[in-house]
């Protein structure tokens, strides 16, 4: 990644860059360049009278000296902007809102440019018509939308495939130290008038304010034309405030209406009053909603609607308070996270990347243990393959290696280890395959110097690795997968574990860009539907302890096994088939699979204490392949599946309670495990977690977690 980028931001010639008078746009660039890296190369042009500029790397662009009543505005802005940069050279131009602005600029100048949607792209000229739109998809280098709403308002009458040149980027918000105490105020914010639904608002709160005595309200905005008044002895018109004020107003104000009329592009009111820890009603209307989750949402918009909701929170302390918390807590969009997506995606549209990237297709070399050594026992559970395989559905180019197996087929007298011969082999084909990514898991025989070989070889390679097994203080073989991430900690760009991280950080904080992802499953590898067919057995479980052996080694213990001893003896009636348990050999392979879809359900259960989101390719086959899946409680897997898709236990009488319960109910337990099996497909299938991966590897915004 480049380390400086020359950017120059280019606001709406109308759009004022001042404390006292900043719009939308304007607010959003300032926020975002506080904290960008980028700040001390970046210039941001536009057309403002007022010398009170936001940031100090403003410059102005006079659009005063229009040659005739004819002239273009838009020409003229650009001719003037031209002249301005003549000493410059930008890696980047930046237009916000203006696509006619990079029709008349990507003739003159010849870099790489982003273009910003803050309103609807169809009232724009420039993107209007369909035509417009698909020159600006197969022109600009990246698109950003401030909403959803935004950007389906662009694909309109267009095919979705140029997506990927697109990206959302909310406005966002900085949070507030504290959560102030309120006063018995209600609050308007924005032009005066009917669109914004001003005309409603005055109908709501003045019957209001005649039924509260102890409440007052405001209006903070102004409005040029013709515009309702509001007359009332408790209601103060406020008139326009600068957005330092607005903000401080905000923290102390109980309620705050944004009753819109017009399909707002997003609705920054909405996000700033809730994120002081307002109770906020608003329209649910276009981007509104995506403010924030905790708000009111008028479905039906008119005063009386708005009367209606007002009274409810005033009467209703309780809930009032609870959802200023929870506003106030749950900030949607946040300024220091989403601008850093947006550095991300700077970087990625000026560096220098690979043909294959260009065409969104990559080229991964995937390495971890194949398994040929163990006679390819490991392919029904192997993540490794299932990640291959959802690359190469993605339209990816995927190499497979497997360390272990060439290590162990390369021994020889003089290098009993294999070790430096697979360094060269490594070498060898990364200059004949050339990625663009490198992936790999569970290895520790990759050499430092061997990834910086490679690094030298293609200077926008991205590395990623990845680790399946818990990360538990508990365990002693999570020592050795802390061990193994540890080792590359300063060398990838990315780590993905599928433990939820937030038990990883209490362990090491050091671990950079650490991603959560969900063991997926595979629709070439779990493709039964178990809730279709007539299972022999009640309940399968399996683990090992070993290769050949399904006891313990020395001195080892595991807790699993005191309590499948006692699970059995509590419920004695059900048909278990349990694996790696009382002397019976561990299953591997086809056998393995023959054995998991002749049980009605299985024991999601893993070795150690109860990990929060802990996932295994053990989940993934039980309810991939249809069966009735048991887990505890404590793993919180609720925040991905509700009673109706998996079964959660308490201890160890609720799950014996709750086998036997399902066992004598059939129909329950083949709706929840058809139920499971479709949700599961639905969130965390190859194609989707492999594209997650991608994106996070990439630094694209993704909407998998």
């Amino acid at each position: 990644m480049n380390n400086k980028i020359n950017i120059a931001t280019i606001l709406p010639y109308k759009e004022n860059y001042t404390k006292s008078k900043a719009q939308a746009a304007a607010i959003w660039v300032c926020d975002f360049f506080k904290y960008s890296k980028f700040n001390n190369s970046n210039f941001i042009y536009g057309n403002t009278k007022e010398k009170d500029f936001l940031t100090k790397n403003y410059i102005n662009i006079n659009i005063n000296n229009l040659k005739s009543k004819f002239s273009s505005s838009t020409q003229e802005y650009c001719n003037n902007f031209l002249k301005k940069i003549k000493n410059y050279n930008f890696d980047l131009i930046e237009i916000h809102n203006r696509p006619q602005v990079f029709n008349i600029l990507s003739d003159k100048i010849k870099t790489k440019y982003i273009l910003y949607f803050h309103n609807d792209p169809l009232s724009m000229k420039g993107s209007k018509t369909k035509l417009d739109r698909l020159r600006l998809l197969n022109n600009v280098d990246k698109i950003i939308f401030v909403s959803r709403w935004v950007q389906k308002r662009f694909f309109i009458d267009l095919d979705n495939k140029l997506i990927n040149k697109t990206e959302i980027v909310y406005p966002s918000i900085l949070k507030s130290k504290k959560l102030h105490a309120k006063v018995k105020r209600i609050v308007f914010i924005g032009k005066l008038n009917s669109s914004k639904g001003y005309d409603l608002y005055k109908s709501a709160v003045i019957k209001i304010l005649d039924e509260f005595k102890n409440w007052k309200a405001y209006s903070i905005g102004d409005e040029n034309r013709t515009r309702p008044q509001i007359f009332h002895s408790q209601h103060t018109e406020l008139g326009f405030l600068d957005h330092k004020k607005v903000l401080n107003f905000l923290k102390k104000t109980e309620i705050v209406v944004v009753p819109s009329r017009w399909e707002e592009p997003f609705g920054r009111t909405a996000l700033e009053a809730s994120s002081r820890g307002c109770a906020t009603i608003i329209s649910d209307r276009g981007g509104l909603p995506e403010t924030t989750n905790h708000c009111i949402k008028l479905k039906v918009l008119n005063s009386n609607e708005i009367y209606n909701k007002i009274k409810m929170l005033i009467k209703k302390d309780k809930y009032r308070k609870n959802l200023q918390k929870n506003a106030f807590n749950n900030i949607k969009h946040l300024t220091n996270i989403n601008s850093k997506l947006i550095d991300q995606i700077r970087s990625n549209v000026t560096q220098k990347f690979s043909l294959n990237i260009i065409k969104n297709r990559l080229r991964i070399i995937n390495i971890y243990n194949i398994g040929q050594k163990l006679n390819h026992r490991l392919y029904n559970i192997s993540l490794g393959k299932k990640f291959t395989n959802g690359f190469i559905r993605n339209g990816h180019d995927v190499l497979e290696i497997s360390d272990r197996d060439f290590i162990k087929q390369n021994r020889d007298f003089f290098l009993p280890s294999g070790e430096n011969k697979f360094q060269n082999y490594l070498i060898e084909t990364f200059k004949n395959y050339n990625p663009d990514f490198l992936f790999f898991g569970h290895t520790r025989n990759i050499k430092i110097d061997t990834i910086n070989q490679f690094k030298e070889l293609n200077k926008s390679l991205v590395i990623s690795q990845w680790n399946e097994d818990p990360i538990m203080p508990s365990l002693d073989y999570s020592k050795t997968n802390l061990s193994n991430i540890t080792k590359y900690i300063n060398i990838v760009d990315h780590n993905f574990i599928t433990t939820n991280p937030s038990i990883f950080f209490k362990k090491n904080k050091r671990i950079k860009n650490l991603h959560f992802f969900f063991v997926p499953v595979d629709q070439n590898i779990e493709c039964f539907d178990v809730y279709k067919s007539k299972p022999l057995k009640d309940i399968f479980y399996a683990m090992s302890h070993g290769v050949n052996r399904a006891t313990l080694k020395k001195g080892k213990t595991d807790s699993r096994i005191n309590f499948l001893n006692t699970l059995v003896k509590k419920i004695p009636d059900i048909n278990y088939d349990f694996y790696g348990f009382e002397n019976k050999e561990p299953i591997w392979g086809n056998e393995f699979y023959k054995c998991l879809i002749n049980s009605k359900m299985g024991l999601n259960l893993s070795r150690g204490l109860p990990t929060k989101h802990y996932s295994s390719n053990r989940i993934a086959s039980l309810m991939g392949n249809g069966l009735l899946t048991f887990i505890d409680k404590k793993t919180e897997m609720s925040d991905f599946f509700n009673n109706n898709e998996i079964i959660f236990y308490d201890n160890i009488n609720d799950l014996a309670d709750k086998i036997r319960f399902y066992k004598n109910n059939e129909k329950i337990r083949i709706n929840i495990s058809k139920n499971g099996k479709k949700k599961y497909f639905k969130l965390f299938n190859e194609q989707i977690t492999t594209k997650y991966i991608i994106d996070k590897s990439f630094g694209k915004k993704s909407f998998y977690l």
